[in-house]
């Protein structure tokens, strides 16, 4: 496996986000020339407060284990950063995937984009506004590179109306938070156009902390623009599962794992659909 690590730098007097990449090594030697891989980029949770470890690395090396190319993005968080600026620095890394897809063999028509929790809202954002004129003096003429082709969505913060993550919106906005015109604009599920790339998401019923409706809400803007969605709503669980297994919690034993571990299937499996690979 390949490793590589590069800065995504929005503002000259502030903080890099950092990108790292896992690349699987290349066993096929030429023999599967055309053969080229998914790629998705990894953006953890921590309610633009905090970027979570068990929702990064962990994540990362499970897709790089599948075959696909994984990265993750330590973005920026408050309070050093509002509103757009972690959203510029993930369409920054998506260009970066994109522009070095044949150094890295990956398929620059496959990249997609995981977040979870607050780091769903991020990535959703990436599918909204990447060509919106907010980004457009941080990512330039690198805008054609920034869309992503697939959105994974783990318990996502959406919605800035009554079943909003508050804190979330109190992180990424600032002193902005009760500016109604701009929570309108970050409030994700009335952004959905027509041309909104395909989407997984994945949710608990019991969600204490994102309400499940942030899903439902964002599900029924998808079919409503025609966009396709595959949604998992599993009955159980806290917030935060990540992988569901012992990888992300210390105290559980090897066997114990939690329903919606599935999730992960279903992602390789939409992460691969459309490759050579399945063809």
């Amino acid at each position: 496996m390949k490793l590589i690590r590069e800065n995504m730098k929005v503002r000259e007097d502030g903080k890099a986000a950092e990108l790292i990449g896992y690349l699987p090594d290349d066993i096929f030697k030429g023999e599967g020339k055309g053969r080229l891989r998914p790629a998705v980029l990894v953006i953890p949770g921590g309610g633009y407060a905090f970027v979570s470890d068990r929702e990064k690395e962990p994540v990362a090396l499970m897709f790089a284990g599948r075959g696909i190319c994984a990265f993750t993005l330590d973005y920026s968080v408050a309070p050093d950063a509002v509103f757009p600026q972690s959203l510029c620095e993930a369409l920054l890394a998506l260009a970066f995937i994109r522009e070095h897809a044949e150094e890295y063999g990956i398929d620059p028509a496959n990249i997609a984009i995981c977040g979870f929790s607050a780091g769903g809202h991020l990535a959703a954002s990436t599918a909204c506004f990447w060509n919106h004129p907010i980004v457009r003096e941080a990512v330039g003429d690198r805008t054609k590179n920034c869309r992503p082709d697939k959105v994974m969505l783990g318990y996502p913060v959406i919605t800035s109306g009554p079943k909003a993550h508050e804190g979330s919106f109190e992180n990424l906005l600032g002193s902005r938070c009760q500016d109604p015109a701009v929570r309108e604009l970050v409030s994700l599920e009335k952004q959905v156009t027509e041309d909104f790339p395909p989407v997984l998401i994945w949710h608990t019923f019991e969600d204490a902390t994102v309400p499940v409706e942030n899903s439902l809400l964002f599900a029924q803007a998808l079919t409503e623009h025609k966009v396709p969605v595959e949604l998992h709503i599993f009955p159980h669980g806290s917030h935060g599962l990540s992988l569901g297994n012992y990888l992300v919690y210390p105290d559980w034993k090897y066997e114990d794992v939690h329903e919606s571990a599935k999730w992960f299937e279903h992602a390789v499996d939409f992460a691969f659909a459309g490759s050579v690979y399945s063809r």
